[in-house]
């Protein structure tokens, strides 16, 4: 496909934008993606995902899929994704647990970890010491069947002894196949006030997650866009960074989550396929 001149197209004016400024969308030049929930749910491709994204990368735009997710690598999802006819790779993917890791290693050096997660993701969490008994340093990713009671009262135990706590995201819950499904960060709120402690959060919504989305790629905030289906930890995260914020209806989203939002989206389309449009400015 050869490559189109979105830039010359004239910006956007949607009608659920906020007030606040923001560049036209003639100057983007990197677009920053969710995958669960708005290319895929429980992997498989969403209506249109799949033809919007190499559309995207064939108008010369870069992109970085910035997710959440914790039960599996950057490879293991490239690799889905690639399987799917999804044009990525892992060099395309930032994952909670890879930005866990340079957080680790910049602000805990030499830390013996404790891991809470479903899901293998050590091949993602380089450099960390993984432990069993008296760790400085609880890890909570993602939820699962390993979030039963043993568990968590053993996270608990080690958070009373003086550990830290990080989380890799405070996601409440997840789409997949079977409807909506509760995530770590319901368990996570239990964990902070059982022992009174306030986790550090390295995936999205931090602000570092965002900044190392954008170093990753080259570009400054105001170049970006940010596409997602969580209208807190995706839209208006990114927004509060200085990223353009889209957020689809697919996924997680609910209108109610929607109107009970701490602020506007710049943009809502019904899904990512819309995106190329409003890229282009024709939406």
């Amino acid at each position: 496909m050869e490559p189109r001149p979105w830039g010359r197209h004239r910006a956007l004016r949607h009608p659920e934008r906020s007030g606040r400024y923001r560049p036209g969308m003639e100057s983007v030049r990197a677009v920053l993606i969710d995958i669960d929930g708005v290319l895929t749910v429980s992997w498989q491709p969403l209506p249109g995902a799949v033809e919007a994204l190499r559309e995207i990368r064939g108008a010369g735009l870069q992109v970085a899929l910035v997710t959440n997710t914790t039960s599996r690598t950057r490879a293991s999802i490239a690799g889905v994704l690639a399987d799917a006819g999804f044009p990525v790779t892992a060099e395309d993917i930032l994952t909670a647990p890879s930005v866990t890791a340079a957080y680790l290693a910049e602000h805990c050096p030499g830390a013996r970890c404790a891991l809470l997660n479903s899901g293998d993701v050590a091949e993602d969490l380089e450099g960390v010491t993984l432990v069993e008994d008296a760790p400085d340093v609880v890890i909570v990713g993602g939820a699962g069947e390993e979030f039963g009671y043993a568990e968590l009262n053993r996270a608990f135990g080690h958070l009373q002894r003086g550990a830290r706590l990080i989380a890799m995201h405070r996601n409440l819950y997840w789409r997949t196949a079977e409807g909506l499904q509760l995530d770590s960060g319901a368990f996570l709120v239990g964990l902070e006030r059982a022992a009174r402690t306030e986790a550090e959060v390295t995936g999205k919504p931090s602000a570092a997650f965002f900044e190392a989305a954008l170093a990753r790629l080259g570009v400054t905030a105001d170049r970006a866009v940010m596409v997602g289906d969580d209208v807190e930890s995706d839209v208006l995260a990114a927004q509060r960074a200085g990223i353009t914020g889209v957020l689809v209806r697919t996924g997680k989203f609910l209108p109610e989550t929607l109107r009970e939002a701490s602020g506007t989206p710049d943009h809502v389309i019904d899904s990512f396929a819309d995106l190329p449009a409003l890229l282009r400015g024709r939406a």
